[in-house]
């Protein structure tokens, strides 16, 4: 069981850990496409400076809590059935293909020049900075585009390779004040994962109701640090720091952080959460990310077990992960919806995307995932959480499943890894090297 950070004010504390779950509800904008870029892939221009209009990173926040048009994306297809065994199969509910998104090009021209201190202009198809004043991070491995008024998050995650950028991360094609956070390349999870069955739970004697925060969701969603406004508190090239003041908010009053830092082919993400409520609850902190599909994608993620969820897609049993979604050797993506919460996690998980020889290791210090996987996608979403769906409604609560009880004035901290890394590079020197002695050795033989 690996540990986050828990601290009681500014001093070192126990550590705490654990916990998963998530899938995504994918919509589109009213009248708007769905997420994706074209068919022809992500435009690119050169950068410019600045963030944009202060009012629209404003407005971003309001319009991130106004109604969306639901995409269908079927339900949960590892199910409790009558007979009590899991059922795992193909789910024909799916949205229409037309309100879909479309896919992306793998590689995208690489911009022209970085202006000051990493911050991106708008470009065409990829309107970064000009609209909701995202800050570009670039080292000469990776490319990090964040979004501070729209929950935080990020808007492209890409490896800088031969002048190209080859996104990693699904990306945001056109970010602007109205985007759904569904349509970025990653957002958090804070200060809860997931669901909470009927928007309420007994902790300590008493009785929490947390308010839904979606009107497109019948239940409380992912907390709501994925629809706030982030504030800018520190910003260099290769690293920025975002924070986020809920101090007012109800049941959970809460400050957070959020630091992205570029170290070489990994980008690191950490999240701190501080109780500033008068009470002890249970916290909980995650990563969404949305990573690129193709066709000859992998996914290594061992794990032991996994959560069936009912109709409401809140959890009904916990059982051992089927022999198809074991995922303990790089397995090809499931031809069939996954939408579940894993338990039992390494904290280690590999993707690899043979044709592009890249790979993407995930790494952090909690014990579950949550695995969304539609079919005919361009992406998959793997979750790095630590607590699974609705933990503070399972027998033994949330402290029993993952979360961590934060008193007053205490904090939790966890981090996330993302190291992209070059494959067969070395097979092809080896096997280039070995060539050259042969012909080396045949001259000196004549």
């Amino acid at each position: 069981m690996r540990g986050g950070e828990l601290r009681h004010d500014a001093g070192s504390g126990d550590t705490a850990d654990r916990v998963a779950v998530r899938e995504p509800q994918r919509t589109v904008r009213a009248g708007g496409d769905a997420l994706g870029a074209g068919d022809n892939g992500v435009g690119v221009a050169a950068e410019g400076s600045g963030r944009g209009d202060a009012s629209d990173c404003a407005a971003a926040a309001e319009r991130l809590r106004e109604p969306q048009r639901a995409v269908g994306s079927g339900r949960n297809v590892a199910r409790e059935t009558d007979t009590g065994v899991a059922e795992i199969g193909d789910d024909s509910r799916g949205g229409d293909p037309a309100d879909r998104s479309a896919g992306t090009g793998s590689e995208v021209g690489e911009p022209q020049r970085t202006v000051g201190a990493g911050r991106d202009g708008g470009w065409p198809g990829n309107a970064s900075a000009g609209v909701v004043g995202c800050i570009t991070l670039v080292n000469s491995n990776l490319r990090l585009d964040v979004a501070p008024a729209l929950g935080g998050g990020i808007t492209r995650f890409d490896w800088r390779h031969d002048g190209a950028l080859v996104p990693i991360f699904r990306p945001c094609v056109e970010p602007c004040s109205d985007t759904d956070p569904n349509q970025l390349a990653c957002y958090p999870l804070l200060p809860y994962s997931n669901r909470i069955g009927n928007g309420h739970f007994e902790f300590s004697g008493r009785a929490i109701d947390v308010p839904r925060n979606r009107d497109d969701e019948p239940l409380p969603l992912h907390g709501d640090g994925w629809l706030g406004a982030w504030e800018v508190e520190e910003e260099e090239s290769a690293r920025v720091r975002l924070t986020l003041d809920r101090r007012a908010g109800e049941p959970y009053s809460y400050r957070a952080a959020q630091t992205y830092l570029l170290d070489g082919a990994t980008l690191v993400v950490t999240l701190d959460v501080e109780n500033t409520g008068r009470d002890a609850l249970p916290f909980g902190l995650g990563l969404h990310p949305f990573l690129m599909r193709e066709a000859d994608t992998e996914l290594s993620a061992a794990a032991g077990g996994l959560w069936l969820c009912g109709d409401d897609w809140l959890p009904v049993r916990h059982v051992p992960a089927p022999p198809a979604w074991q995922f303990g050797v790089a397995y090809p993506m499931p031809s069939t919806l996954v939408n579940n919460a894993f338990t039992g996690w390494s904290g280690r998980t590999s993707v690899m995307w043979p044709k592009r020889r890249l790979s993407l290791t995930i790494s952090a210090n909690t014990d579950y995932y949550v695995l969304y996987a539609p079919p005919g996608e361009d992406y998959f979403c793997f979750e790095p959480v630590d607590h699974p769906i609705n933990a503070v409604n399972l027998p033994g609560g949330g402290e029993a499943h993952g979360m961590t009880v934060l008193a007053p004035g205490e904090k939790l901290t966890r981090e996330f890894r993302f190291a992209v890394e070059r494959t067969g590079e070395v097979g092809r020197r080896r096997t280039r090297a070995g060539v050259g002695a042969k012909a080396r050795g045949r001259a000196t033989a004549r």
